[in-house]
């Protein structure tokens, strides 16, 4: 710790005193000192005060030697490196988890008899019989039913191939809880709420570690192929977070101080977007928007490095074989009209309205499986859900793929060479326009079919997805958010196409349409309906935009993007301000200060403990406590510090002691220095007290005291109180009137304050 902190040597008065010749041991650092227990939040000042003074040191012995210079400059570059060792894991980490889930989620449809380890698009790369017409079929892909029983046609091997993709189904996911189950708990959900509550400075040991990492790779690739509802976006977020984790583990720097820490964890998060979607400017604006708590520059371009890196990385292993970063790049060959934004803005409102319900439905689910029998068979539920949706997922073409390879058929625009049953088009036989540039065309019965499948899909969709997130396994909410969105974004498209094409005539079609042309592009209103829905549902407004243009490479889409996300945004702030990741950190009861404004008229004095019945505050004097009643208060206690005043009687405030660093302290001393008892006397100031010569060898604790506490006076309103603990990241303030100590907040206390002004249960505020 720090000068600050009252880091004393023993001065020439104390040398005259005799109390120099005590071992001051404390003027040694001793192993764990300012370190925090688990579920406690840090103290975002003590560890900035702790980096500088650090920084400060090493600048002082650069000047000394070359070795030390160079041991600066390795210093000042630890934090780059830091971002290359992760943004290179963390894209090979999301490229052997893109592979795996393409092969696993083709295996339980057939198999490729060249090679096992190829996925049904690879085995018919590779073969010399495939035709442009029939590429999705080829003699060495061949399906369960047909490898077993050699037929390809009839009842009979429907039903086995039906049978077969429902028991992979179940044998994935199965697998998938399990091992969540017995080896890494924290490697269930999404994993950004938990994200959220670490970066904004409260410790859930174990949630990053190695363990939590290898589980949640393996379970992700385990859940994503078994076909459930859920995508791998969100927990590619916490993968990369343990990686930066496990590098900040290496380097003294970060692993011995949690704020920098978290600077490397808000990067983290960006690397894993970066990966995640192929985005890189829309990982860092995700962090910066939707993660970080605390997001200084530096932590800005450190979080573009790794981002690049990441990005890079996940480029040269090209797990989708199309040479691009992402799986929904397209390429539409029309502009928008103005007249498009009426059904832009209401895809919004519908984006913004399932958002809503989906955030109520889920809440309330979850909140039940915590509360009733359901959340004791997390096995079960999970076989249950999978049971359910592979069997009603398995008759419909769109709900039986994976949902990624859905969305980018939605997203695409029908070409001349299109085989999708979307681009079942009546073509005009004098047709004699370049390929590109198809005109609209009625729509043939293969549409109408495709449209009555999708409406289907789009309730199966709705109504899954609020059951299986947040489940015990890995689930990500971005992929089948934005497949809701993308279904109705199409099904929109296609009838806004139809009208176009029937009715030129109309004043609204006349300006733009004309007959013959290729007004209306589908796979445009398929992209649009994913932002609004995706925002509808996490409140992302820039960071989307960037990633959907990032994304599917729609440059200048910009302007529908940003109308569907500000509308779907607007819509659902109107029925409740939370997105998902804040109800679930509510839900869960982390101690997250959100930033919304408080604006209720109440002081810090009504805040405060202790209150007017309770005991009087516990606290130490200076010079006059023992150590067996340092003891005994902290055995009768569980509080995390005690303030330390001159005496009781003038309750003149000195400083505060930190719990954990008192405990430490007294250990360490009774371990190390000699005839310290139980009735030695802690002292807390400069010099040593007048003792008597019989009385034993008194203990001094003056280096772990902080000397500036952060204060302020009873009659503090409270506004002011919840915008410095939410600036400054406080654990506590003490309260004061001209010096004297009154009482003290903490953030608990605030978190409790700001639920009962808001007529919620205060106690729901702890860590569930």
């Amino acid at each position: 710790m720090a000068e600050a902190e009252g880091i004393s040597s023993a001065t020439p008065t104390e040398e005259m005193n005799g109390a120099g010749n005590l071992m001051d041991f404390l003027d040694e650092p001793f192993p764990d000192v300012g370190t925090y227990e688990d579920f406690h939040t840090i103290d975002w000042l003590r560890e900035k005060s702790r980096d500088t003074d650090r920084h400060r040191k090493i600048t002082s012995k650069s000047k000394e030697s070359i070795w030390e210079f160079i041991k600066s400059l390795l210093d000042a570059w630890s934090g780059w490196l830091v971002m290359l060792l992760i943004g290179l894991l963390s894209g090979t980490l999301a490229g052997v988890i893109d592979l795996a889930v393409d092969w696993m989620t083709d295996l339980k449809e057939g198999v490729c008899l060249s090679a096992l380890w190829y996925s049904h698009e690879q085995c018919c790369w590779t073969s010399n019989e495939t035709t442009f017409a029939d590429r999705d079929k080829c003699p060495q892909w061949q399906k369960w039913a047909e490898l077993m029983t050699g037929y390809t046609e009839g009842a009979g091997v429907y039903v086995l191939n039906y049978f077969l993709y429902v028991l992979w189904a179940l044998f994935f996911s199965f697998l998938a809880v399990s091992l969540v189950r017995v080896f890494a708990p924290y490697a269930c959900g999404s994993g950004i709420p938990e994200i959220k509550t670490i970066l904004s400075g409260f410790i859930i040991r174990g949630y990053l570690g190695k363990w939590t990492l290898l589980i949640k790779t393996v379970t992700l690739v385990l859940a994503v192929s078994s076909g459930l509802s859920l995508g791998k976006e969100g927990p590619l977020v916490h993968v990369a977070c343990c990686c930066g984790n496990l590098f900040c583990s290496l380097f003294s720097k970060y692993s011995k101080n949690e704020g920098k820490r978290r600077e490397v964890l808000s990067a983290a998060a960006a690397a894993g977007v970066s990966v995640a979607f192929g985005a890189p400017i829309g990982g860092v604006l995700f962090s910066l928007e939707e993660v970080s708590y605390y997001f200084p520059l530096k932590t800005l371009w450190r979080s573009f490095f790794a981002a690049l890196v990441a990005a890079f990385t996940l480029r040269s292993i090209n797990p989708f074989g199309n040479n691009r970063l992402v799986l929904f790049y397209v390429e539409y060959h029309t502009p928008w009209y103005m007249a498009e934004l009426v059904p832009f803005i209401l895809l919004g409102v519908f984006g913004g309205l399932w958002g809503t319900l989906f955030i109520r439905c889920n809440i309330a689910w979850c909140r039940r499986r915590k509360t009733t029998l359901l959340g004791k068979y997390p096995v079960l539920e999970v076989i249950v859900v999978t049971g359910i949706t592979a069997v009603l997922a398995y008759p419909n073409p769109y709900t039986r793929r994976s949902t990624s390879e859905l969305i980018s058929e939605l997203f695409n625009d029908c070409g001349a060479l299109e085989s999708s049953q979307l681009c079942d088009y009546i073509n005009n036989p004098n047709m004699t326009r370049p390929v590109d540039d198809i005109p609209d065309r009625p729509a043939g019965p293969g549409v109408y079919s495709a449209l009555w499948q999708l409406a289907l899909a789009l309730i199966f969709k709705i109504v899954i997805t609020i059951f299986t997130f947040g489940m015990k396994i890995p689930s990500g909410l971005f992929i089948p958010s934005m497949a809701v969105g993308a279904i109705a974004g199409r099904i929109v498209g296609i009838a806004v196409e139809q009208m176009a094409y029937h009715h030129h005539d109309w004043i609204i079609f006349k300006n733009w349409c004309r007959p013959g042309a290729d007004c209306v592009t589908p796979g445009l209103y398929a992209m649009v309906g994913a932002a609004a829905c995706l925002g509808g549902v996490t409140r992302m407004t820039v960071s989307l935009v960037v990633i959907m243009f990032e994304l599917t490479g729609g440059l200048e889409y910009i302007v529908p993007l940003m109308a569907a996300a500000v509308t779907s945004k607007w819509v659902a702030d109107a029925f409740g301000k939370e997105g998902i990741y804040e109800a679930h950190i509510q839900l869960n009861g982390y101690p997250y200060l959100d930033q919304d404004e408080f604006t209720h008229r109440t002081l810090a004095t009504d805040v405060m403990r202790p209150r007017r019945n309770e005991p009087p505050l516990a606290v130490l004097t200076q010079d006059s406590t023992t150590v067996e009643d340092v003891e005994t208060l902290i055995k009768d206690t569980d509080y995390n510090g005690f303030p330390v005043v001159v005496s009781r009687e003038s309750e003149r405030l000195i400083g505060f002691v930190q719990r954990r660093d008192l405990i430490l302290a007294i250990k360490n001393a009774r371990q190390k220095q000699d005839g310290v008892v139980s009735n030695s006397v802690v002292y807390f100031t400069e010099d040593a007290p007048q003792l008597p010569a019989s009385n034993p060898q008194p203990l001094k604790l003056r280096r772990i005291l902080n000397l500036s506490p952060f204060t302020v006076t009873d009659h503090t309103p409270m506004e002011t109180v919840v915008d410095i603990f939410r600036k400054l990241g406080l654990r506590q303030c003490l309260v004061t009137r001209s010096g004297r100590l009154l009482g003290i907040i903490t953030k608990k206390d605030v978190l409790r304050h700001m639920a009962q002004m808001m007529n919620q249960d205060p106690e729901s505020i702890m860590f569930n």
